[in-house]
């Protein structure tokens, strides 16, 4: 069961790669725990998978309409599917990068899968509860989901 502690290093995550990447903050919702079924998953997903001495995943849900506009935010001007991909990935990445430097080297993260528009495919472990991380950037709403055992 993750801690406290260990929530607030992936919402703090979550803030600083909003302010620093998209030049504008990210407010965080009030973290929940699914107790039924899977989280949500919306247009683009980035996941981690996470090894070690914890286990499970770590993902970024957002909608295109949020990514195009990070992407504009961000100077790019070719607001293509691969692009989006690439900036969902990233954030996942980032985050969870941001994990393992705190948790330290028994947080083992892989590098980012990209989902698009196919929610079965993103499948956290049955045996745990997922937190879910409520992100509010300008007029969107994306989500962290946080698996791990």
């Amino acid at each position: 069961m993750m801690t406290k502690v260990e929530l607030e290093t992936f919402v703090e995550g979550t803030t600083n790669y909003f302010e620093k990447a998209a030049n504008q903050p990210a407010s965080v919702g009030s973290p929940y725990i699914v107790q039924d079924g899977h989280p949500a998953v919306q247009e683009f997903t980035g996941m981690i998978s996470i090894a070690g001495k914890r286990r499970g995943v770590v993902y970024f849900t957002a909608s295109r309409p949020m990514l195009t506009v990070m992407l504009m935010r961000m100077g790019e001007t070719e607001l293509t599917q691969d692009n989006m991909c690439d900036l969902v990935g990233e954030v996942a990445n980032t985050i969870s990068g941001n994990a393992r430097r705190d948790f330290g080297k028994d947080f083992m993260i892989s590098v980012p899968t990209v989902v698009t528009g196919e929610p079965d495919k993103v499948l956290t472990p049955d045996n745990v509860r997922s937190f879910v991380i409520p992100i509010n950037w300008r007029s969107h709403s994306a989500q962290l989901v946080v698996c791990l055992e």
